[in-house]
């Protein structure tokens, strides 16, 4: 009789451990099954973990090739000194004619002869009275005209007040006032070709289909008292153009000298004609 202890290395875990079992029970068949359903299990997990974590790189990848190709601007500032002066200057006035010359009013003369003394005197014209001829100057003929008086008074004493103050007195100007005409206009660090350059560098051609060709417009802003730019507006007939103009001209940080009347700071109206030609 053969011994049934003898080990058979064949056997597995589960056949040494369900031996002379009920095999039949869920357990040798769930503990049989085990390692098939955790290898299942892992590639599956596995799948689904690359699947989730290169997602995103399969949609940018995606989008990118569907992307329609891009469309670059050229974008080139043309010299504005083309356009009209920055500042209009004031039209010359054509001075008033002279005035007539004024003639000199005479004086008024009352007749004084002394009559000769003769032996039928003829009828003379008397001496004035006194008080006529202190009225006026005296004469040998008479001659209508403005009363003189033959008296000058003597002139008044001079006063011991203190003399009023004959010095020029400078107007006033507004804080509030935008003004267009000044002595001194306001600036740019650099100059007006600096402010172009910036104008230039910072304006964005994207904004534009880049058919429209030359395109122009002109952009007004003020100069505040202290340096900055307020009220920027562009009358242009391309509205993209004129958007992009005034974004570009608020970029841009740099104080101005102020514009100035009689030496004080005051509000300046700038006005600056702006060209560019867009290229597809």
């Amino acid at each position: 009789m053969a011994n049934e202890n003898v080990y058979d290395p064949n056997l597995t875990l589960d056949e040494i451990v369900f031996e002379n079992r009920n095999k039949e029970y869920g357990a040798y068949d769930l503990r049989h099954q085990y390692p098939k359903l955790l290898t299942k299990s892992f590639i599956v997990g596995t799948a689904l973990f690359l699947i989730a974590a290169l997602s995103p790189f399969i949609y940018l990848t995606i989008k990118r090739l569907t992307a329609p190709p891009k469309q670059e601007v050229k974008a080139d500032l043309v010299d504005v000194l083309q356009e009209d002066k920055i500042i209009e200057q004031p039209k010359e006035e054509e001075p008033p004619p002279p005035p007539p010359p004024k003639e000199e009013e005479k004086i008024e003369i009352i007749q004084n002869v002394v009559p000769e003394p003769v032996k039928a005197p003829k009828i003379e014209t008397p001496p004035p009275p006194i008080s006529k001829q202190l009225e006026t100057t005296t004469g040998l003929v008479n001659q209508e005209g403005v009363k003189a008086p033959a008296y000058t008074p003597p002139p008044p004493p001079p006063s011991t007040g203190t003399k009023a103050s004959t010095a020029e007195v400078k107007p006033q100007v507004s804080d509030t006032q935008v003004y267009t005409e000044v002595e001194q206009t306001a600036e740019f660090p650099g100059g007006i070709n600096a402010f172009r350059n910036k104008v230039s560098s910072n304006f964005d051609g994207s904004a534009m289909n880049g058919d429209e060709g030359t395109v122009k417009t002109e952009i007004t802003f003020v100069v505040e008292r202290d340096g900055s730019i307020t009220d920027v507006k562009a009358s242009g007939g391309n509205s993209d153009f004129n958007a992009e103009a005034i974004r570009t001209i608020k970029s841009i940080k740099n104080k101005w000298t102020p514009a100035k009347i009689n030496g004080q700071s005051v509000r300046y109206r700038f006005r600056l004609p702006l060209t560019m030609n867009f290229e597809g």
